[in-house]
């Protein structure tokens, strides 16, 4: 599943800020440099790299605020309707920016436009509210994911 720059390229936004996917070993890098640099979710002792990261049909997003690498998240599909959003991470130093949240509408569009129906993601409770913000529904109750407290939720992508 090849994934064409100009149709999944996000513009910058008034305050500098954009999404795009992955092109090349350097973006790759610094797609995972981030993810390994936002060490206080604690959930993985040495890397947080597993096999969907080496999945062709796996997109690495890069979050950029002012033109630099500052955030990421990766998207994959679970079936044919159904894509998986993961590995959601900015940088301390630019979280003031707002970069979450269209890091996650493009994750969600992206997937949409691909043909999914429906995007799942296991989120820390303390940031439910944050992806109900970005229209998420939690489904079911919180339970352990890798020793902490997440929330399965979902969004509709059409």
């Amino acid at each position: 599943m090849g994934v064409v720059r100009s149709r999944w390229s996000s513009t910058p936004d008034i305050a500098g800020l954009a999404c795009r996917p992955t092109y090349g070993p350097d973006d790759l890098a610094a797609h995972h440099r981030i993810r390994h640099a936002v060490v206080e979710q604690e959930l993985f002792r040495l890397d947080d790299r597993d096999a969907h990261d080496s999945h062709p049909a796996t997109i690495h997003v890069l979050g950029l605020d002012a033109g630099v690498p500052a955030g990421t998240v990766r998207l994959y599909p679970l079936d044919d309707r159904i894509w998986k959003g993961d590995r959601l991470a900015v940088l301390p130093e630019h979280r003031r920016s707002g970069l979450g949240g269209p890091l996650v509408r493009y994750a969600v569009a992206t997937a949409g436009a691909l043909g999914g129906l429906l995007m799942v993601a296991q989120i820390q409770t303390a940031n439910v509210r944050f992806f109900q913000a970005l229209g998420w529904t939690a489904v079911g109750d919180p339970a352990d994911y890798l020793g902490l407290l997440h929330q399965q939720m979902s969004i509709a992508l059409r």
